[in-house]
């Protein structure tokens, strides 16, 4: 069967469920209300809670949701085949996956943006608080782990991979001082990140195609390119956990958010 006619079928199963069972949901089960006032209005310390446009929190959500995903995914389809780990993700995402995230925002958004152990702890208990933050810690923990080690072992075996993604950082940093604090249309500097990130894979991959200077230029960067690659797996580990951090203490309109929507 065609890869296009499976990803074109399930865009319209999800689009059917978003508008019959996500509107249920939305308006019987968690009686959404756009008048209620949001926590990054009620806020608004300009670090964790921000009010920001429609268009990069989307971004932001969809890039963050997937999660242990993209890992996860191939490994269930290697062990059941294609078919039980292509249901698994449609009919997983709709009833359980979504709902879950869903009502995870949800009840964050009514509580002040606290996150669920917090909401736990102010609902019951403080044992139960310190269960979910310790419960969280250690899922983390596992996330960093295994992206850390995959996305480096990635940069190992594929060299011309690495300049690209960390010249997304300062791409998004520059749409995100661009958008939040100057504001303006999100067209135009989504259609030139877009092309500056296209350019520099091309950029990484050593400028292929072009000759003389350029081709001088290639050379270079295949050579910054091996060096890179010599890196043992526990050096990008490190670094890629620094980033982390880094990203993490920065306001989030800083890096992440912008980040994720490009």
């Amino acid at each position: 069967m065609s890869t296009l006619v499976i990803a074109f079928g399930a865009l319209v199963l999800y689009l059917i469920a978003y508008h019959t069972y996500g509107r249920w949901l939305g308006r019987k089960i968690f009686k959404l209300d756009g008048n209620n006032v949001t926590p990054s209005v009620e806020i608004n310390d300009d670090q964790d809670y921000v009010p920001t446009s429609r268009g990069i929190v989307f971004g932001h959500h969809f890039t963050s949701i997937a999660g242990t995903g993209p890992i996860v995914g191939p490994a269930l389809a290697i062990m059941w085949g294609w078919v039980p780990a292509l249901l698994w993700v449609l009919f997983g995402s709709i009833f359980i996956g979504a709902v879950h995230d869903f009502g995870a925002l949800v009840v964050s958004m009514r509580n002040r943006g606290m996150t669920v152990g917090e909401v736990a702890g102010r609902l019951l208990n403080k044992r139960v608080r310190l269960l979910f933050l310790v419960l969280l810690l250690f899922a983390l923990w596992v996330v960093l782990a295994i992206f850390g080690w995959v996305i480096a072992s990635v940069f190992v075996q594929f060299p011309e991979s690495i300049l690209p993604v960390f010249l997304q950082i300062p791409i998004a940093i520059w749409i995100g001082v661009k958008v939040h604090r100057k504001g303006g249309n999100l067209l135009w500097p989504s259609i030139i990140a877009l092309t500056l990130m296209y350019a520099t894979v091309w950029l990484g991959a050593g400028c292929p195609g072009i000759t003389s200077t350029g081709g001088a230029l290639g050379g270079t960067i295949q050579a910054i390119n091996a060096t890179l690659a010599a890196w043992p797996i526990w050096a990008w580990v490190a670094v890629l956990l620094a980033y982390c951090y880094a990203a993490s203490v920065m306001p989030v309109w800083v890096l992440l958010q912008p980040r994720d929507y490009i």
